[in-house]
């Protein structure tokens, strides 16, 4: 792996924690901040210990960054608050901040790569015609999860809850939510897996015998699990 690839992914760990506490100083709504970036902070330990031995794509550790700064944001404002989606809602002459779609377009685009790489690398799919949907499912399905904590958030906190909810009076609000993610799922799989693939492969011609022969014992094991 090339010295700026190497240093990538460092680069962008640095952006995504000096955003994470610039935007958690003083958002707009503490809990909605929490409650947006929760995922980040979860997400930044997770992969800190697993890429030793589960080193990620450069395509996916950009995505991954780029989603956190789209939560973020939206944590910093509220959702239906942004500068951002104010301007988009101004320019195109919209009747609602547009910004929560684009964070639900992300919710889909995203996770379709992390997910991709995962059954790619670690399942016996890898060139199989099921793996593009059977990632779209699994991307519809946190989507789905997504809302239900959604719900649970509104009758657990009540009004409190609503600049997480950030529905801005869209009673179709929760099925735009799901497919706007299942748009972006199945863009993601249209436009990057042929980059995607090539990722993967110069990731594997880089990673130590070891690592590899892990991931070929976990895909072999998969294999054998399924054929039974």
């Amino acid at each position: 792996m090339s010295r700026p690839r190497r240093a990538l992914p460092p680069a962008l760990l640095g952006l995504v924690v000096v955003a994470l506490i610039a935007t958690g100083i003083r958002p707009y709504d503490r809990l909605t901040w929490l409650l947006e970036t929760v995922w980040v902070i979860a997400g930044i330990p997770v992969v800190l210990l697993t890429w030793r031995r589960f080193p990620l794509t450069t395509l996916l550790c950009c995505l991954l960054a780029l989603h956190a700064l789209i939560l973020m944001y939206g944590g910093l404002y509220t959702y239906a608050r942004t500068p951002l989606g104010d301007w988009l809602r101004d320019m195109f002459d919209l009747s609602r901040n547009p910004y929560d779609r684009i964070g639900h377009f992300a919710q889909g685009f995203v996770p379709a790569i992390l997910i991709r790489e995962i059954l790619v690398r670690q399942s016996p799919l890898r060139g199989s015609r099921w793996l593009a949907p059977l990632v779209v499912c699994a991307c519809l399905a946190f989507s789905s999860f997504f809302e239900m904590i959604e719900w649970w958030s509104a009758l657990i906190g009540g009004s409190a809850a609503d600049d997480f909810l950030a529905t801005q009076g869209d009673v179709w609000d929760t099925q735009w939510d799901m497919f706007t993610a299942l748009v972006g799922a199945i863009t993601a799989l249209v436009t990057l897996s042929r980059l995607h693939d090539r990722q993967l492969t110069t990731l594997a011609d880089a990673t130590p015998m070891h690592i590899m022969k892990s991931e070929v014992d976990s895909s072999g094991a998969a294999a054998a699990g399924a054929s039974h």
